[in-house]
């Protein structure tokens, strides 16, 4: 069974989700602070955390900043905030996706399921097709079998949208995708559906790729249209 760690320091939410993430099949762990969620995620290593945004002592952003320091593990949100730029915020920190409170078990489950399936497959789906070869293009290397990514023979360690994102663009270079495009093809159903939120992946993509947007070695910015993967990328 696929294992959830479930964060939040209110009894009865972390009731509620476990009744309804175990009815769903899932093994659930819990913690109760954020330091407790920190030391959870790096012993057992979970396959989907669930979040709550305030804890006790360390805040779930920054949990979610720690854990991105040692695992790419999909990050799903529990927030009573709803604003854009809390959005924003929540992805800047490592969050895959979130759920406003008060909300509703079975979407939740929905969610974990859809992040474990992206997380878990081993041919990357890409604009309708499927991609079971390593793409290779110039020093980066895309590998949909084994969701491993390195540049100039270096690993890089990306989450679950970013490889998804990174693979939709790689496996048609040369080809433009406006934001729209990248939800549909790689990102699927979530709460962050929106352009600002594929800018901010698109962006952390970058720094760990090493790649600069003013002069690209392998995204560029197609200006009011989306991006794209050079097709001649050295």
């Amino acid at each position: 069974m696929a294992k959830v760690l479930v964060v939040d320091d209110e009894a009865n939410i972390r009731d509620l989700v476990n009744l309804y993430l175990t009815s769903a099949g899932f093994d659930v762990e819990f913690a109760a602070t954020g330091d407790e969620a920190v030391d959870k995620a790096r012993s057992i290593a979970p396959d989907a955390i669930v979040l709550d945004v305030m804890l006790p002592g360390l805040p779930g952003d920054e949990v979610a900043k720690r854990v991105r320091e040692f695992s790419s593990v999909p990050i799903v949100m529990l927030t009573a905030r709803d604003a854009e730029m809390d959005k924003v915020a929540l992805l800047e920190a490592g969050a895959d996706d979130y759920v406003v409170k008060p909300f509703s078990p079975p979407e939740l489950v929905a969610r974990v399921r859809a992040l474990l399936r992206r997380a878990g497959v081993s041919e990357g789906a890409v604009a309708g097709s499927i991609v079971a070869r390593a793409v290779e293009l110039g020093g980066l290397r895309v590998d949909p079998s084994t969701r491993e990514v390195s540049v100039d023979s270096q690993p890089v360690t990306l989450t679950a949208r970013e490889f998804d994102l990174l693979l939709a663009m790689a496996a048609r270079p040369g080809v433009v995708f406006s934001r729209e495009q990248l939800l549909d093809a790689a990102v699927g159903f979530s709460g962050f559906a929106e352009a600002r939120g594929v800018d901010v992946h698109v962006r952390h993509l970058r720094e760990k790729l090493g790649d600069d947007a003013a002069h690209p070695r392998f995204i560029e910015t197609v200006r009011g249209v989306g991006y794209r993967v050079r097709r001649n990328a050295r």
